[in-house]
């Protein structure tokens, strides 16, 4: 584990940026006190911190909160950014014509049910779908249906969603075994090349995995950068610290790139620097050798 110092001729970094599950909450999905303390002391040194997750504007929120983060959010891995303190949009991605309504399509026709995320939080729901009874736990789509028992109340039924998809769709995803996923990923990006952006991660939470998906260019690293450009940051005056895929076009892109302890291979071999894992005070390793920095 490389935890040395920055070089001291890097440029200064101004934006900490942190993934939620897997670098700010352990394997509990709970925040150590370290990580808050780390977060906390660079706040006090004057950089700025913000979340970029996968999650959703609603369940990123408890954790901006437990941080005292108040910066905009980079949530659905870069397609809605929004502001903790108002809950104004500042940023959300849009699909070409036709591309969502032929993805949902092509998630059904392959066995599959499409959850779909639109930008209402002020009217009380996240996501539309088309059902919630789903097959018994233990039965394929086990994951599914554990993540709508869990968020049922956030849910918009729409069992007519392969005909109507709603508009404002700005992120969705499908949920299953690994390789039905992976499946998955391959075939939507060959019917649509271009026009939207896949990755397979595993569920921080549930029991299976997820096949992601965005409009094309959409990444975490381009909603950090949405925000970054208002404040008048360059990339490499940005860290961006986290543990799986969806990290990688940020990790590889910001001026100090760090995997997590815990991360996949892949995105360690892609990252500046890999610290300690989300249980043992990774993000104090992050903010010890962030502060190293600016000396």
């Amino acid at each position: 584990m490389n935890t040395s110092p920055v070089r001291t001729s890097a440029p200064r970094i101004r934006l900490l940026v942190l993934d939620v599950d897997g670098t700010v909450t352990d394997a509990r999905h709970e925040i150590p006190a370290a990580t808050r303390q780390a977060v906390q002391r660079a706040r006090q040194a004057g950089i700025r911190v913000m979340l970029a997750t996968g999650r959703r504007y609603r369940d990123t929120l408890p954790v901006a909160a437990a941080l005292g983060i108040e910066t905009p959010l980079v949530t659905a891995s870069g397609a809605l950014v929004k502001t903790p303190s108002t809950h104004a949009t500042l940023h959300r991605a849009a699909f070409g014509p036709g591309v969502i309504e032929r993805v949902v399509g092509m998630i059904i026709a392959a066995g599959h049910e499409p959850v779909l995320y639109t930008d209402s939080y002020a009217e009380g729901f996240d996501f539309h779908c088309r059902q919630c009874d789903l097959p018994p736990a233990g039965e394929p789509g086990r994951g599914l249906q554990e993540y709508l028992a869990r968020n049922a109340g956030l849910a918009r039924l729409q069992p007519d969603l392969h005909a109507a998809v709603p508009p404002g769709v700005f992120a969705g995803f499908a949920m299953g075994p690994q390789d039905e996923m992976l499946a998955l990923e391959k075939a939507i990006g060959a019917a649509c090349p271009g026009q939207l952006s896949a990755h397979v991660i595993r569920s921080p939470r549930y029991r299976d995995w997820l096949c992601e998906l965005a409009p094309a260019g959409v990444t975490k690293w381009s909603g950090i950068m949405a925000v970054a450009r208002e404040w008048g940051l360059r990339g490499d005056e940005i860290c961006a610290v986290g543990d799986d895929v969806n990290d990688l076009p940020m990790i590889r892109a910001a001026g100090l790139g760090i995997a997590m302890g815990n991360a996949v291979a892949e995105v360690q071999a892609a990252a500046d620097r890999v610290v300690g894992t989300s249980d043992a005070a990774g993000i104090a390793d992050v903010v010890e050798m962030v502060l190293a920095g600016l000396a």
